[in-house]
């Protein structure tokens, strides 16, 4: 079946299409986006993806093109016509078509939204959460707005890939003191010598994950202690379990970090409690 995406008001064919070639987004990376978990035939989350969204765009003297009520509509909309029961959805809003310059354009030039989705297999998550993953550190080389849910993703990308020229599938990066921020693309967390859960505060240097966001609530309904404090490379690697969050992955377990074995080199059971409860606990829209 042919995938469809929505761009700028009209359901198309996702191989044909386009924006302009002086697109803001294109041209500056001025553009932020969100990324979100379907389930079973829910959206994941989504009323505090869009809160995100908002926020994103705020920063960047945006708004929402069009209501969130009819942004809702939308997103469904493109979930039902891809088919999409397990799987995610993309959206991005850039800042419109304008002659290239540095400025904004006018305060009326229109923005431009994309929205794709598309489904995944939930066997390659759960082989994911049955042996766990590889990651490798790399030193912090992007810009100090990371907490902006831009496009801007040129770093993270490099990371990305180097991570898997060492046979890794994340990138974890540290700050100039050798303290752990977040993956590439992911929240990082690691559970201390006694069950303490950590992760690093969001207010500054990382984004504020959607996943993270429920995990915490999830970890206080399970009675599990978490702390948000910035740790170390060292403590990281004596931890008794690592793990990310994301939208699309939930809770990976880390078993390897820079060729060091984490823990016994087996997912723990604190990450497991967590997937388990994620969904129930979880806002869940449907499509």
């Amino acid at each position: 079946m042919p995938r469809t995406a929505y761009v700028n008001g009209l359901y198309v064919r996702h191989s044909e299409a386009a924006v302009h070639i002086e697109d803001r987004g294109f041209q500056f990376a001025d553009a932020v986006y969100e990324v979100c978990e379907i389930r079973h035939g829910f959206i994941v989350d989504l009323s505090r993806h869009l809160d995100r969204l908002e926020r994103s765009l705020r920063e960047l003297d945006m708004d929402l093109p069009m209501s969130r009520a009819a942004l809702t509509l939308v997103i469904r909309e493109v979930a039902r016509r891809n088919r999409v029961r397990n799987g995610l959805f993309y959206l991005q809003i850039s800042r419109g078509m304008a002659r290239r310059d540095h400025v904004y354009p006018a305060a009326d030039t229109p923005q431009t939204i994309v929205i794709t989705a598309k489904s995944t297999d939930p066997a390659i998550v759960a082989r994911k959460n049955a042996v766990g993953i590889k990651a490798i550190t790399v030193a912090e080389n992007r810009w100090d707005r990371v907490d902006i849910k831009t496009v801007g993703l040129l770093p993270n990308a490099m990371a990305r890939q180097r991570a898997k020229e060492k046979g890794a599938q994340e990138a974890i990066y540290l700050d100039a003191e050798g303290m752990v921020k977040e993956g590439a693309a992911t929240n990082i967390w690691m559970v201390d010598s006694d069950g303490t859960l950590l992760t690093r505060p969001a207010e500054h240097g990382i984004l504020r994950g959607i996943t993270r966001t429920t995990l915490i609530d999830i970890a206080a309904k399970l009675g599990i202690k978490i702390r948000e404090e910035a740790f170390s490379l060292e403590r990281m690697l004596g931890a008794r379990e690592v793990f990310l969050t994301a939208a699309t992955s939930i809770c990976f377990p880390i078993v390897e970090i820079d060729g060091k074995t984490i823990a016994n080199g087996h997912p723990g059971s604190v990450a497991q409690k967590i997937r388990d409860a994620f969904f129930e606990i979880a806002e869940k829209t449907s499509i």
